[in-house]
């Protein structure tokens, strides 16, 4: 029998007052390799229906965050070529803000026995187990997509296979300043019991 324990309060408040900050509002230092490592393993200890692992991760850091920020910028020209320089520049700067942005890849695929969608939902979970793991440690985080996050060529130019998807981009560093938080849902509106 498993025993039943106090709740952790600090654990419980952790929870109920997290929130993103958005990455023009996040700094370093960032993470230690150690530290991102400790959080990457924390991430994958998530629901796993038949153990697929059926996401990765993509540590953009450093010099990185250019390369991979001169991709993005390039995507958009493709398609905007008329965009002035601080369009340009604010494309180029979408992974630049916080000190690391942590890529997680669904892998999600059929299989005989495991629903894609419980896959999905899986690298769903990685992504907040992540936030949450580095929240924990008094950084500041941001689960975001956006529109380079859904485009083929980036995800090509990432390394993703053609089967592969971005769950979410999540931006990890100090919070300059914390945003006043925004409303809630209220449980009455969302609790159905039966």
């Amino acid at each position: 029998m498993t025993e039943i324990r106090d709740a952790d309060e600090g654990t419980l408040d952790l929870l109920r007052t997290r929130r993103s900050v958005p990455p023009m509002l996040l700094d370093g230092p960032g993470p230690s390799p150690e530290e991102l490592d400790r959080w990457l393993g924390i991430a994958a200890r998530v629901p796993d229906h038949g153990k697929l692992a059926p996401w990765r991760f993509l540590v953009i850091e450093g010099e990185g965050r250019e390369r991979v920020g001169a991709i993005i910028e390039r995507t958009f020209l493709a398609d905007v070529p008329q965009a002035d320089e601080k369009r340009r520049a604010q494309e180029r700067q979408r992974l630049a803000h916080a000190p690391v942005v942590v890529g997680v890849v669904s892998r999600a695929g059929p299989h005989a026995k495991i629903p894609e969608w419980e896959q999905v939902l899986s690298a769903g979970a990685v992504c907040m187990n992540l936030a949450v793991a580095a929240n924990a440690a008094g950084y500041a985080t941001a689960w975001l997509t956006e529109w380079f996050a859904y485009d083929r060529r980036v995800l090509d130019a990432l390394g993703l296979d053609p089967a592969e998807r971005i769950a979410g981009f999540i931006h990890i560093g100090r919070a300059r300043e914390v945003p006043s938080d925004r409303p809630r849902p209220d449980l009455a509106q969302i609790v159905t019991r039966v």
